[in-house]
Protein backbone atom coordinates (compact mmCIF):
# COMPACT_ATOMS: atom_id res chain seq x y z
CA UNK A 1 0.00 0.00 0.00
CA UNK A 2 1.22 3.52 -0.70
CA UNK A 3 0.10 5.12 2.57
CA UNK A 4 2.34 5.30 5.63
CA UNK A 5 0.95 2.59 7.91
CA UNK A 6 3.39 3.23 10.74
CA UNK A 7 1.88 6.35 12.26
CA UNK A 8 -1.40 8.12 12.84
CA UNK A 9 -3.24 9.85 15.67
CA UNK A 10 -6.74 10.02 17.10
CA UNK A 11 -7.78 12.70 14.60
CA UNK A 12 -7.44 10.14 11.81
CA UNK A 13 -10.11 8.03 13.49
CA UNK A 14 -12.29 11.09 14.13
CA UNK A 15 -12.33 11.70 10.37
CA UNK A 16 -13.53 8.20 9.39
CA UNK A 17 -15.91 7.34 12.25
CA UNK A 18 -19.30 8.75 11.22
CA UNK A 19 -22.65 8.71 12.99
CA UNK A 20 -23.55 5.19 11.84
CA UNK A 21 -20.48 3.67 10.20
CA UNK A 22 -16.82 4.07 9.26
CA UNK A 23 -15.86 5.55 5.91
CA UNK A 24 -12.90 7.17 4.19
CA UNK A 25 -10.63 7.36 1.15
CA UNK A 26 -8.23 4.42 0.73
CA UNK A 27 -5.36 4.49 1.58
CA UNK A 28 -5.10 8.11 2.74
CA UNK A 29 -7.79 7.96 5.44
CA UNK A 30 -8.46 4.22 5.73
CA UNK A 31 -5.82 1.54 5.27
CA UNK A 32 -4.98 -2.00 6.35
CA UNK A 33 -3.46 -1.04 9.68
CA UNK A 34 -6.43 1.13 10.60
CA UNK A 35 -8.82 -1.66 9.52
CA UNK A 36 -6.89 -4.07 11.78
CA UNK A 37 -7.25 -1.66 14.70
CA UNK A 38 -10.98 -1.27 14.03
CA UNK A 39 -11.23 -5.07 14.01
CA UNK A 40 -9.63 -5.12 17.45
CA UNK A 41 -12.01 -2.41 18.68
CA UNK A 42 -15.10 -4.14 17.32
CA UNK A 43 -13.88 -7.53 18.52
CA UNK A 44 -13.52 -6.34 22.09
CA UNK A 45 -16.93 -4.68 21.93
CA UNK A 46 -18.46 -7.96 20.71
CA UNK A 47 -16.74 -9.93 23.48
CA UNK A 48 -18.15 -7.49 26.03
CA UNK A 49 -21.66 -8.58 24.97
CA UNK A 50 -20.82 -12.04 26.41
CA UNK A 51 -22.45 -13.98 23.59
CA UNK A 52 -21.98 -17.73 23.62
CA UNK A 53 -20.85 -17.79 19.97
CA UNK A 54 -17.45 -16.11 19.63
CA UNK A 55 -17.62 -15.49 15.90
CA UNK A 56 -18.28 -12.52 13.60
CA UNK A 57 -19.74 -12.80 10.10
CA UNK A 58 -18.17 -10.47 7.53
CA UNK A 59 -18.83 -9.61 3.89
CA UNK A 60 -17.64 -7.05 1.36
CA UNK A 61 -18.78 -5.24 -1.75
CA UNK A 62 -16.87 -5.19 -5.03
CA UNK A 63 -14.57 -2.23 -4.26
CA UNK A 64 -10.96 -2.92 -5.21
CA UNK A 65 -9.67 -2.35 -1.68
CA UNK A 66 -12.24 -4.71 -0.18
CA UNK A 67 -10.16 -7.90 -0.02
CA UNK A 68 -7.17 -6.26 1.66
CA UNK A 69 -9.25 -4.32 4.18
CA UNK A 70 -11.52 -7.27 5.04
CA UNK A 71 -8.51 -9.49 5.68
CA UNK A 72 -6.90 -6.85 7.89
CA UNK A 73 -10.16 -6.31 9.79
CA UNK A 74 -10.51 -10.09 10.21
CA UNK A 75 -6.95 -10.31 11.55
CA UNK A 76 -7.91 -7.75 14.20
CA UNK A 77 -10.92 -9.84 15.21
CA UNK A 78 -8.84 -13.00 15.45
CA UNK A 79 -6.17 -11.23 17.53
CA UNK A 80 -8.68 -10.80 20.39
CA UNK A 81 -9.93 -14.37 20.21
CA UNK A 82 -12.88 -14.27 17.81
CA UNK A 83 -13.57 -16.54 14.87
CA UNK A 84 -14.50 -15.23 11.43
CA UNK A 85 -17.30 -16.42 9.15
CA UNK A 86 -16.73 -14.99 5.67
CA UNK A 87 -19.84 -14.54 3.51
CA UNK A 88 -17.72 -13.20 0.65
CA UNK A 89 -19.15 -10.76 -1.87
CA UNK A 90 -22.56 -9.55 -0.72
CA UNK A 91 -24.98 -6.68 -0.54
CA UNK A 92 -25.29 -4.97 2.82
CA UNK A 93 -28.79 -6.36 3.31
CA UNK A 94 -27.44 -9.85 2.66
CA UNK A 95 -24.88 -9.27 5.44
CA UNK A 96 -27.67 -8.16 7.80
CA UNK A 97 -29.59 -11.32 6.85
CA UNK A 98 -26.50 -13.40 7.63
CA UNK A 99 -26.15 -11.68 11.02
CA UNK A 100 -29.80 -12.43 11.77
CA UNK A 101 -29.90 -15.99 10.48
CA UNK A 102 -26.62 -17.03 12.11
CA UNK A 103 -27.22 -14.85 15.19
CA UNK A 104 -23.71 -13.40 14.91
CA UNK A 105 -22.28 -9.91 15.08
CA UNK A 106 -21.53 -8.67 11.59
CA UNK A 107 -19.33 -6.34 9.57
CA UNK A 108 -19.84 -5.20 5.99
CA UNK A 109 -16.88 -3.71 4.12
CA UNK A 110 -18.49 -1.06 1.93
CA UNK A 111 -18.67 2.65 1.23
CA UNK A 112 -22.21 2.39 -0.13
CA UNK A 113 -22.77 5.05 -2.81
CA UNK A 114 -19.43 6.85 -2.40
CA UNK A 115 -16.89 7.09 -5.29
CA UNK A 116 -14.49 4.20 -6.00
CA UNK A 117 -11.62 5.60 -3.92
CA UNK A 118 -13.66 5.20 -0.72
CA UNK A 119 -14.27 2.19 1.46
CA UNK A 120 -15.74 1.68 4.89
CA UNK A 121 -17.22 -0.67 7.48
CA UNK A 122 -20.83 -1.04 8.64
CA UNK A 123 -21.16 -2.89 11.94
CA UNK A 124 -23.98 -4.69 13.74
CA UNK A 125 -24.42 -6.95 16.73
CA UNK A 126 -25.97 -10.43 16.63
CA UNK A 127 -29.42 -10.47 15.10
CA UNK A 128 -28.49 -7.47 12.93
CA UNK A 129 -28.91 -5.13 15.92
CA UNK A 130 -27.63 -1.67 14.96
CA UNK A 131 -24.57 0.14 16.24
CA UNK A 132 -24.34 3.92 16.10
CA UNK A 133 -22.11 6.50 17.69
CA UNK A 134 -24.15 6.49 20.90
CA UNK A 135 -24.77 2.74 20.95
CA UNK A 136 -21.29 1.29 20.64
CA UNK A 137 -19.50 2.90 17.72
CA UNK A 138 -17.86 5.46 20.00
CA UNK A 139 -16.49 2.66 22.18
CA UNK A 140 -15.21 0.81 19.10
CA UNK A 141 -13.39 3.99 18.06
CA UNK A 142 -11.84 4.50 21.51
CA UNK A 143 -10.41 0.97 21.58
CA UNK A 144 -9.31 1.17 17.92
CA UNK A 145 -7.27 4.30 18.65
CA UNK A 146 -5.52 2.46 21.49
CA UNK A 147 -5.03 -0.69 19.41
CA UNK A 148 -3.48 1.23 16.53
CA UNK A 149 -0.44 2.13 18.63
CA UNK A 150 0.55 -1.54 18.92
CA UNK A 151 -0.84 -2.83 15.61
CA UNK A 152 1.61 -4.66 13.31
CA UNK A 153 3.74 -2.52 10.97
CA UNK A 154 6.05 -3.08 8.01
CA UNK A 155 3.89 -5.73 6.41
CA UNK A 156 2.82 -7.25 9.72
CA UNK A 157 -0.88 -6.73 9.02
CA UNK A 158 -0.57 -8.49 5.69
CA UNK A 159 1.33 -11.40 7.27
CA UNK A 160 -1.27 -11.72 10.03
CA UNK A 161 -4.06 -11.69 7.46
CA UNK A 162 -2.26 -14.30 5.37
CA UNK A 163 -2.23 -16.74 8.30
CA UNK A 164 -5.98 -16.47 8.94
CA UNK A 165 -8.20 -19.52 9.04
CA UNK A 166 -11.80 -18.52 8.39
CA UNK A 167 -15.08 -20.33 7.79
CA UNK A 168 -16.68 -19.57 4.42
CA UNK A 169 -20.44 -19.54 3.84
CA UNK A 170 -22.63 -18.78 0.82
CA UNK A 171 -26.06 -17.52 1.83
CA UNK A 172 -27.18 -16.00 -1.47
CA UNK A 173 -29.86 -18.61 -2.21
CA UNK A 174 -31.12 -18.48 1.38
CA UNK A 175 -31.30 -14.69 1.17
CA UNK A 176 -33.20 -14.80 -2.14
CA UNK A 177 -35.77 -17.17 -0.66
CA UNK A 178 -36.09 -14.90 2.38
CA UNK A 179 -36.72 -11.86 0.15
CA UNK A 180 -39.41 -13.69 -1.81
CA UNK A 181 -41.17 -14.64 1.44
CA UNK A 182 -42.35 -11.01 1.81
CA UNK A 183 -44.82 -11.32 -1.07
CA UNK A 184 -47.48 -13.75 -2.24
CA UNK A 185 -45.79 -15.22 -5.31
CA UNK A 186 -49.13 -16.16 -6.84
CA UNK A 187 -50.11 -12.48 -6.91
CA UNK A 188 -47.27 -11.51 -9.22
CA UNK A 189 -48.07 -10.95 -12.89
CA UNK A 190 -45.79 -10.59 -15.91
CA UNK A 191 -44.06 -7.22 -15.87
CA UNK A 192 -41.13 -5.79 -17.80
CA UNK A 193 -38.59 -4.66 -15.18
CA UNK A 194 -35.34 -2.80 -15.82
CA UNK A 195 -32.86 -2.74 -12.94
CA UNK A 196 -29.81 -0.47 -13.01
CA UNK A 197 -27.33 -2.02 -10.58
CA UNK A 198 -24.54 0.42 -11.57
CA UNK A 199 -21.87 -2.33 -11.49
CA UNK A 200 -22.57 -2.71 -7.77
CA UNK A 201 -23.82 -5.57 -5.62
CA UNK A 202 -27.33 -5.48 -7.06
CA UNK A 203 -25.78 -7.30 -10.02
CA UNK A 204 -25.19 -10.25 -7.69
CA UNK A 205 -28.45 -10.37 -5.76
CA UNK A 206 -31.12 -9.24 -8.26
CA UNK A 207 -30.75 -12.18 -10.69
CA UNK A 208 -30.99 -14.67 -7.81
CA UNK A 209 -34.03 -12.99 -6.21
CA UNK A 210 -35.91 -12.62 -9.51
CA UNK A 211 -35.11 -16.12 -10.80
CA UNK A 212 -38.34 -17.99 -11.45
CA UNK A 213 -40.60 -14.97 -10.95
CA UNK A 214 -42.94 -13.92 -13.78
CA UNK A 215 -40.93 -10.82 -14.63
CA UNK A 216 -38.98 -10.00 -17.77
CA UNK A 217 -35.87 -8.67 -16.01
CA UNK A 218 -33.25 -6.61 -17.82
CA UNK A 219 -30.21 -5.49 -15.84
CA UNK A 220 -28.18 -2.46 -16.80
CA UNK A 221 -24.48 -2.70 -15.89
CA UNK A 222 -24.68 -6.09 -14.15
CA UNK A 223 -20.92 -6.66 -14.19
CA UNK A 224 -19.44 -6.30 -10.71
CA UNK A 225 -16.82 -3.57 -11.03
CA UNK A 226 -15.65 -1.47 -8.08
CA UNK A 227 -14.51 1.34 -10.37
CA UNK A 228 -18.21 1.94 -11.27
CA UNK A 229 -17.25 2.73 -14.88
CA UNK A 230 -20.69 3.65 -16.24
CA UNK A 231 -22.00 6.11 -13.66
CA UNK A 232 -21.81 6.62 -9.88
CA UNK A 233 -23.75 4.07 -7.83
CA UNK A 234 -25.74 6.84 -6.16
CA UNK A 235 -29.37 6.76 -7.33
CA UNK A 236 -30.55 9.55 -5.02
CA UNK A 237 -28.86 11.93 -7.51
CA UNK A 238 -31.32 12.24 -10.38
CA UNK A 239 -28.58 12.53 -13.01
CA UNK A 240 -27.55 8.94 -12.20
CA UNK A 241 -31.01 7.74 -13.27
CA UNK A 242 -30.59 8.99 -16.85
CA UNK A 243 -29.60 5.63 -18.37
CA UNK A 244 -32.38 3.82 -16.53
CA UNK A 245 -35.01 6.34 -17.60
CA UNK A 246 -33.87 6.16 -21.21
CA UNK A 247 -34.01 2.36 -21.20
CA UNK A 248 -37.49 2.33 -19.62
CA UNK A 249 -38.87 4.54 -22.41
CA UNK A 250 -37.05 2.69 -25.20
CA UNK A 251 -38.03 -0.77 -24.01
CA UNK A 252 -41.60 -0.05 -22.89
CA UNK A 253 -40.78 -1.30 -19.39
CA UNK A 254 -43.40 -1.23 -16.66
CA UNK A 255 -41.00 -0.16 -13.91
CA UNK A 256 -37.36 0.65 -13.23
CA UNK A 257 -35.25 -0.11 -10.16
CA UNK A 258 -32.04 1.75 -9.30
CA UNK A 259 -29.76 0.30 -6.62
CA UNK A 260 -26.85 1.95 -4.86
CA UNK A 261 -23.36 0.41 -4.65
CA UNK A 262 -24.02 -1.96 -1.75
CA UNK A 263 -27.63 -2.52 -2.90
CA UNK A 264 -29.30 -1.85 0.44
CA UNK A 265 -31.22 1.09 -1.07
CA UNK A 266 -33.52 1.21 -4.07
CA UNK A 267 -35.15 4.04 -6.00
CA UNK A 268 -38.12 3.25 -8.21
CA UNK A 269 -39.05 4.82 -11.56
CA UNK A 270 -42.43 4.51 -13.27
CA UNK A 271 -43.14 3.58 -16.90
CA UNK A 272 -43.06 7.26 -17.91
CA UNK A 273 -39.52 7.54 -16.55
CA UNK A 274 -40.69 9.60 -13.57
CA UNK A 275 -38.88 8.68 -10.32
CA UNK A 276 -40.77 7.97 -7.12
CA UNK A 277 -39.52 9.76 -4.02
CA UNK A 278 -38.50 7.80 -0.95
CA UNK A 279 -41.63 9.11 0.76
CA UNK A 280 -43.86 7.88 -2.04
CA UNK A 281 -42.28 4.43 -1.97
CA UNK A 282 -42.66 4.39 1.82
CA UNK A 283 -46.39 5.15 1.44
CA UNK A 284 -46.93 2.40 -1.16
CA UNK A 285 -45.02 -0.21 0.84
CA UNK A 286 -46.83 0.86 4.03
CA UNK A 287 -50.20 0.27 2.40
CA UNK A 288 -49.10 -3.17 1.21
CA UNK A 289 -47.73 -4.16 4.61
CA UNK A 290 -50.99 -3.10 6.25
CA UNK A 291 -52.88 -5.38 3.87
CA UNK A 292 -50.98 -8.38 5.22
CA UNK A 293 -50.57 -7.02 8.77
CA UNK A 294 -53.81 -5.13 9.56
CA UNK A 295 -53.66 -2.52 12.30
CA UNK A 296 -49.87 -2.61 12.57
CA UNK A 297 -47.53 0.20 13.51
CA UNK A 298 -45.58 1.88 10.69
CA UNK A 299 -42.50 4.05 11.21
CA UNK A 300 -41.55 7.03 9.09
CA UNK A 301 -38.77 9.52 9.65
CA UNK A 302 -39.62 13.16 10.21
CA UNK A 303 -38.49 14.18 6.73
CA UNK A 304 -41.02 11.92 5.02
CA UNK A 305 -44.03 13.56 3.39
CA UNK A 306 -47.14 14.19 5.48
CA UNK A 307 -48.86 11.85 3.03
CA UNK A 308 -47.22 8.87 4.75
CA UNK A 309 -48.96 9.15 8.15
CA UNK A 310 -52.19 10.14 6.41
CA UNK A 311 -52.17 6.98 4.30
CA UNK A 312 -51.19 4.79 7.25
CA UNK A 313 -54.16 6.09 9.26
CA UNK A 314 -56.53 5.71 6.29
CA UNK A 315 -55.41 2.09 5.86
CA UNK A 316 -56.02 1.31 9.53
CA UNK A 317 -52.44 1.46 10.75
CA UNK A 318 -50.67 3.42 13.46
CA UNK A 319 -48.01 5.88 12.20
CA UNK A 320 -45.00 6.56 14.43
CA UNK A 321 -42.61 9.43 13.63
CA UNK A 322 -38.88 8.92 14.22
CA UNK A 323 -35.55 10.67 13.91
CA UNK A 324 -33.49 10.25 10.75
CA UNK A 325 -31.02 7.36 10.77
CA UNK A 326 -31.04 3.59 10.82
CA UNK A 327 -29.94 3.12 14.43
CA UNK A 328 -32.86 5.26 15.65
CA UNK A 329 -35.41 3.57 13.41
CA UNK A 330 -34.28 0.04 14.30
CA UNK A 331 -34.40 0.90 18.00
CA UNK A 332 -37.96 2.27 17.73
CA UNK A 333 -38.98 -0.76 15.69
CA UNK A 334 -37.70 -3.03 18.46
CA UNK A 335 -39.54 -1.00 21.10
CA UNK A 336 -42.87 -0.79 19.27
CA UNK A 337 -43.01 -3.96 17.18
CA UNK A 338 -43.66 -1.88 14.05
CA UNK A 339 -43.93 -4.06 10.95
CA UNK A 340 -42.27 -1.57 8.57
CA UNK A 341 -40.39 1.70 8.51
CA UNK A 342 -39.32 3.99 5.68
CA UNK A 343 -36.94 6.89 5.13
CA UNK A 344 -36.93 9.58 2.48
CA UNK A 345 -33.39 8.47 1.54
CA UNK A 346 -34.45 5.10 0.13
CA UNK A 347 -33.90 2.93 3.22
CA UNK A 348 -36.81 0.58 4.01
CA UNK A 349 -36.90 -1.49 7.21
CA UNK A 350 -38.86 -4.67 7.83
CA UNK A 351 -39.59 -6.22 11.22
CA UNK A 352 -39.40 -9.71 9.74
CA UNK A 353 -36.02 -8.91 8.18
CA UNK A 354 -34.41 -8.69 11.61
CA UNK A 355 -35.60 -5.05 11.62
CA UNK A 356 -32.92 -4.32 9.01
CA UNK A 357 -33.28 -2.34 5.78
CA UNK A 358 -33.44 -3.95 2.36
CA UNK A 359 -33.89 -2.29 -0.99
CA UNK A 360 -34.75 -5.46 -2.85
CA UNK A 361 -37.47 -6.47 -0.38
CA UNK A 362 -39.07 -3.04 -0.83
CA UNK A 363 -38.76 -3.36 -4.62
CA UNK A 364 -40.51 -6.74 -4.60
CA UNK A 365 -43.33 -5.42 -2.38
CA UNK A 366 -43.90 -2.54 -4.84
CA UNK A 367 -43.92 -5.00 -7.76
CA UNK A 368 -46.56 -7.05 -5.92
CA UNK A 369 -48.65 -3.90 -5.37
CA UNK A 370 -48.30 -3.04 -9.06
CA UNK A 371 -49.32 -6.59 -10.02
CA UNK A 372 -52.45 -6.45 -7.87
CA UNK A 373 -53.45 -2.97 -9.03
CA UNK A 374 -53.49 -3.91 -12.73
CA UNK A 375 -52.82 -0.28 -13.65
CA UNK A 376 -49.58 1.42 -14.69
CA UNK A 377 -47.35 2.66 -11.88
CA UNK A 378 -47.97 6.25 -13.04
CA UNK A 379 -51.65 5.71 -12.12
CA UNK A 380 -51.02 3.71 -8.96
CA UNK A 381 -48.85 6.47 -7.51
CA UNK A 382 -51.54 9.19 -7.81
CA UNK A 383 -53.45 8.20 -4.67
CA UNK A 384 -50.22 8.26 -2.64
CA UNK A 385 -48.70 11.50 -3.95
CA UNK A 386 -50.45 14.43 -2.29
CA UNK A 387 -47.86 17.16 -1.70
CA UNK A 388 -44.85 18.76 -3.34
CA UNK A 389 -41.44 18.52 -1.69
CA UNK A 390 -38.13 20.23 -2.24
CA UNK A 391 -35.88 17.23 -1.75
CA UNK A 392 -32.91 17.73 0.55
CA UNK A 393 -31.01 20.99 0.03
CA UNK A 394 -27.66 21.49 1.75
CA UNK A 395 -26.17 24.87 2.69
CA UNK A 396 -22.63 25.23 4.03
CA UNK A 397 -22.51 27.42 7.14
CA UNK A 398 -20.07 27.94 10.00
CA UNK A 399 -22.51 27.23 12.85
CA UNK A 400 -25.25 24.84 11.70
CA UNK A 401 -26.68 24.21 15.17
CA UNK A 402 -26.89 27.89 16.03
CA UNK A 403 -28.60 28.73 12.75
CA UNK A 404 -31.21 26.02 13.29
CA UNK A 405 -32.16 27.73 16.56
CA UNK A 406 -32.30 31.19 14.95
CA UNK A 407 -34.45 30.05 12.03
CA UNK A 408 -36.82 28.22 14.37
CA UNK A 409 -37.20 31.28 16.61
CA UNK A 410 -37.91 33.47 13.59
CA UNK A 411 -40.87 31.28 12.61
CA UNK A 412 -42.00 30.74 16.19
CA UNK A 413 -42.63 34.48 16.29
CA UNK A 414 -44.93 33.99 13.27
CA UNK A 415 -46.96 31.40 15.18
CA UNK A 416 -45.41 28.25 13.73
CA UNK A 417 -45.61 24.95 15.60
CA UNK A 418 -42.06 23.74 16.22
CA UNK A 419 -40.55 20.54 17.56
CA UNK A 420 -36.91 19.60 18.05
CA UNK A 421 -36.94 15.82 17.61
CA UNK A 422 -34.15 16.10 15.02
CA UNK A 423 -33.05 19.67 14.29
CA UNK A 424 -36.18 21.80 14.05
CA UNK A 425 -39.42 20.91 12.27
CA UNK A 426 -41.39 24.08 11.57
CA UNK A 427 -45.07 23.58 10.71
CA UNK A 428 -47.09 26.52 9.35
CA UNK A 429 -50.22 24.58 8.42
CA UNK A 430 -50.23 24.70 4.61
CA UNK A 431 -46.48 24.09 4.46
CA UNK A 432 -43.68 22.83 6.70
CA UNK A 433 -39.97 22.27 6.71
CA UNK A 434 -37.28 20.48 8.68
CA UNK A 435 -33.87 22.04 9.19
CA UNK A 436 -31.12 19.98 10.80
CA UNK A 437 -27.35 20.05 11.01
CA UNK A 438 -25.28 17.37 9.29
CA UNK A 439 -23.69 14.83 11.62
CA UNK A 440 -20.35 15.01 9.81
CA UNK A 441 -20.03 18.29 7.88
CA UNK A 442 -20.65 22.04 8.42
CA UNK A 443 -23.93 21.80 6.54
CA UNK A 444 -27.57 22.62 7.13
CA UNK A 445 -29.98 20.13 5.57
CA UNK A 446 -33.34 21.58 4.53
CA UNK A 447 -36.43 19.60 3.50
CA UNK A 448 -39.62 21.52 2.72
CA UNK A 449 -43.11 20.48 1.63
CA UNK A 450 -46.19 22.39 0.50
CA UNK A 451 -49.60 21.71 -1.05
CA UNK A 452 -48.68 23.01 -4.51
CA UNK A 453 -45.50 23.34 -6.53
CA UNK A 454 -45.67 27.17 -6.71
CA UNK A 455 -46.11 27.37 -2.92
CA UNK A 456 -43.19 25.02 -2.43
CA UNK A 457 -40.96 27.13 -4.67
CA UNK A 458 -42.01 30.40 -3.03
CA UNK A 459 -41.44 29.16 0.52
CA UNK A 460 -38.15 27.55 -0.47
CA UNK A 461 -36.83 30.91 -1.67
CA UNK A 462 -38.07 32.46 1.58
CA UNK A 463 -36.36 29.95 3.91
CA UNK A 464 -33.10 29.82 1.97
CA UNK A 465 -33.02 33.62 1.90
CA UNK A 466 -33.46 33.73 5.67
CA UNK A 467 -30.63 31.22 6.15
CA UNK A 468 -28.34 33.31 3.93
CA UNK A 469 -29.15 36.52 5.81
CA UNK A 470 -28.63 34.98 9.24
CA UNK A 471 -25.38 33.32 8.16
CA UNK A 472 -24.09 36.60 6.69
CA UNK A 473 -24.90 38.50 9.88
CA UNK A 474 -22.92 35.98 11.92
CA UNK A 475 -19.84 36.38 9.70
CA UNK A 476 -19.65 40.16 10.04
Amino acid sequence: MSADLSSTDASCFDAIFKAYDIRGIVPDALNARIAYAVGVGFGRFVLAQRSADKRVVIARDIRKSGVELSLAFSAGLVSVGLGVVDAGLASTDLLYFASGKLDLAGAMLTASHNPPAYNGIKLCLAGARPIGRDSGLGEVQRVAVEAFATAPVDGGVERAAGDLKVEHVNLLKDFAAHVRSFVHLGSLRPLKVVADTANGMGGLIAPEVFAGLPFDLEILYPELDGSFPNHPADPIQVENLADLCSRILNSGADVGLAFDGDADRVFIVDEKAEPLSGSLTTAIVSASMLESHPGSKILYNLICSHSVPEIVIERGGVPIRTRVGHSFIKAVMAETGAVFGGEHSGHYYFRDNYRADSGIIAALVVLEALSLACVPLSELRVAFERYFDSGEINTEVSDPTGLVVEVAEHYRADGAAIDDLDGATVDLGDWWFNLRPSNTEPLLRLNLEAKTAPERDRHLVEVLGLIDRLAASRSR
